[in-house]
């Protein structure tokens, strides 16, 4: 069993590994030039080897000592006033399990990728990228106070929205990360609210202060049952987005528009089922707050029978692998709703590894598909299943229809949360403008709008605006000019 000054050494050693590969690559590809692909995957390569020999001597102590809960200070980071935000690692079993999954999946995929990437033009932004997320999922894991794990998460979130919109030359990629952005900023006004919450209610962010510091999954929480269950909602918010549950997770499927080994690092192993590792950290919560838990085990299984309708009807392997994930996760929520906590963290660990697996051969199982056709032609198609066969056809019918179109559960998103909110900054936007025409002494003119500089220019230089036309080509010349 290793001393508690070297366990906490190690968990810093982990976190830190990877934040001072980020730091060194970006300082060079900001202040000299791209260096070469060995350079870029050495570094990030061994960085990473370093954080999963340190979680691996993190776990194995944990182990030894089961009850082992052990925050490690590594001091102050700022002060405001009468507050201070402390950098408070914690190694438990939890943590140090979750330390282990990240670092070597993170490991596995950035292998992966150097023959994935090779010549890519973005190869060293996404090892930057594939670094910076290390860093942020081993401080979400580990993080002592839900301040620092408010950190991680977002840091999680942002590399999230990058690694997305990858092939940023294609119009499809940013769009599907713009989807995924406006889901992370709303749900997480719920971590927010919930870290705020936990400050006013506990009058400390530690998660030893606040949960008793027993051993994971430790007992109730010492508050009221009306303040863990607001707490615990405000929470499990944030998890719906960031774990992509019903009715939140239509954004995971277009995330797949990223390359094969983020969507496989992100929504097939790890990023997917960092809300999971939260409802499990605030187990004492869900102790106290039995309605908390039904909640989180109600929408855990509407997740896992809307992922399990949509993924079988699925044309494309990313797609449907993305909706199998959605169904794993919900199961494990509905674990967690019902006080199996040791359960869920055992399928977690399990399902993150095989759905990787899944993910880095998606591009190669349409190929096993055909082989497996081509093996078995003129074999009679397999029957239905129970449901399908006890349901009246009508109902099949409808439930495979609905299945096809997701649900509707985009246009409905679209109409009930994108367009309200769309409504209200261009509302904003108006007041802002009078605001700012009213204090600077300028009246409001329409020529504010989007479009009007270019147009003033255009006033203003009346021959090099004719001239700029005249060379425009119409659609009849271009047409003409075709062979």
């Amino acid at each position: 069993m290793l001393s508690d000054v070297l366990l906490g050494k190690l968990a810093a050693l982990a976190v830190l590994s990877p934040a001072a590969a980020f730091a060194a690559l970006g300082a060079y590809l900001l202040l000299l030039r791209t260096p070469s692909e060995r350079v870029v995957q050495r570094v990030v390569l061994s960085a990473l080897a370093v954080s999963l020999a340190a979680s691996l001597a993190i776990w194995a102590s944990a182990v030894a000592a089961p009850y082992a809960f052990l925050p490690v200070a590594l001091g102050p980071w700022f002060k405001v006033g009468g507050y201070e935000f402390d950098v408070v690692l914690l190694v438990d079993r939890l943590s140090a399990t979750m330390m282990v999954l990240v670092s070597l999946i993170a490991l596995v995929v950035g292998r992966f990728s150097v023959a994935y990437l090779h010549r890519e033009a973005g190869f060293a932004r996404f090892f930057l990228l594939l670094a910076l997320f290390s860093t942020g999922m081993l401080g979400l894991v580990s993080a002592g106070t839900v301040d620092l794990l408010f950190a991680g998460w977002e840091l999680v979130g942002a590399t999230s929205v990058l690694l997305v919109a990858f092939f940023h030359d294609r119009a499809a990629p940013p769009r599907a990360a713009v989807r995924v952005y406006i889901t992370y900023r709303l749900c997480d006004v719920g971590l927010l609210g919930g870290a705020v919450l936990m400050h006013d209610l506990a009058h400390s962010s530690q998660w030893g202060e606040v949960f008793g510091g027993g051993p994971w999954p430790g007992t109730a929480a010492p508050l009221g049952p009306g303040a863990a269950t607001a707490l615990a909602l405000c929470l499990f918010v944030a998890a719906m987005g960031k774990s992509a549950q019903f009715p939140l997770g239509s954004w995971l499927p277009r995330a797949m528009e990223g390359p094969t080994p983020s969507s496989a690092l992100f929504y097939g192993a790890i990023s997917v089922h960092a809300g999971v590792y939260l409802m499990l950290r605030v187990a004492p919560l869900l102790e106290r707050s039995p309605a908390a838990s039904a909640v989180i085990a109600c929408v855990g299984a509407a997740t896992a029978v809307y992922g399990t309708m949509v993924g079988r009807v699925q044309a494309d392997v990313k797609s449907a692998l993305a909706h199998a994930t959605m169904t794993q996760v919900g199961l494990m929520f509905v674990e967690i709703g019902l006080g199996l906590y040791w359960l869920a963290l055992v399928h977690l660990f399990a399902h993150a590894c095989l759905r990787c697996l899944q993910m880095l051969r998606a591009p190669s199982a349409l190929r096993d598909a055909q082989e497996i056709r081509a093996a078995h032609a003129g074999e009679p198609l397999p029957h239905l299943g129970v449901a399908g066969r006890l349901l009246p056809p009508a109902l099949v019918r409808r439930a495979y229809w609905l299945s096809l179109e997701r649900f509707h559960l985009e246009p409905l998103e679209e109409r009930l949360v994108a367009a309200p909110l769309l409504r209200v900054g261009r509302l904003l936007d108006r007041i802002e403008r009078r605001w700012v025409a009213a204090l600077s002494g300028v009246p409001e003119r329409a020529a504010d709008e989007p479009g009007a500089q270019a147009a003033r220019r255009a006033r203003a230089a009346p021959g090099d605006g004719a001239r700029a036309m005249a060379f425009q080509p119409t659609a009849r010349d271009t047409e003409r000019a075709q062979p």
